[in-house]
């Protein structure tokens, strides 16, 4: 049995010793356009508490020195996450002290887990992955680059408070 694609055409083909079959191709997966999820079906107290997490991620980033720290609202660009933080910092002993210090702050004080991290080695970009918050970690050169404000251009700046209503 095999499965033969034709790219000019809108199915696919299963190909058997029987009987042949044709079914539609299933949508591609890497597009952006998915089923929003609407912000009342989302449940009870996750946008407050992503706000919360994205607020205190932002709120350490400051304290440790961290550089043009955004804070995107995406609730009404995907439904996969709530808020991105993005951060910049000036070397790599930076970058890892601010994460480590977000680590602390969201696990031990805020109770959130953070489901994954990528780049802490090389130190250009550091994820950090909190499911409904992502927090983005860069030196100057790789913010530049991958310029994240610029692709999720349709998501809200959230004000960060200032230092002096934050404690």
């Amino acid at each position: 049995m095999a499965i033969r694609i034709d790219p000019s055409e809108t199915r696919a083909e299963l190909i058997s010793d029987t009987v042949p079959a044709t079914a539609p191709i299933a949508a591609d997966p890497f597009r952006t356009e998915s089923p929003q999820l609407p912000l009342s079906a989302r449940p009870a107290g996750q946008a407050e508490r992503s706000l919360q997490l994205a607020l205190a991620a932002a709120d350490v980033a400051r304290e440790n020195r961290g550089e043009e720290i955004r804070v995107l609202d995406l609730r009404e660009v995907t439904p996969e996450f709530d808020y991105f933080v993005i951060v910049t910092g000036k070397s790599r002993r930076q970058l890892h002290a601010i994460s480590e210090e977000i680590d602390h702050r969201l696990e031990d004080t805020l109770g959130d887990s953070r489901r994954s991290i990528e780049g802490y080695d090389e130190s250009r970009w550091i994820l950090l992955d909190y499911g409904s918050v992502v927090v983005h970690l860069f030196d100057d050169e790789t913010r530049g680059y991958y310029a994240l404000e610029d692709l999720w251009n349709d998501a809200l700046v959230t004000e960060i408070p200032s230092e002096s209503s934050s404690g």
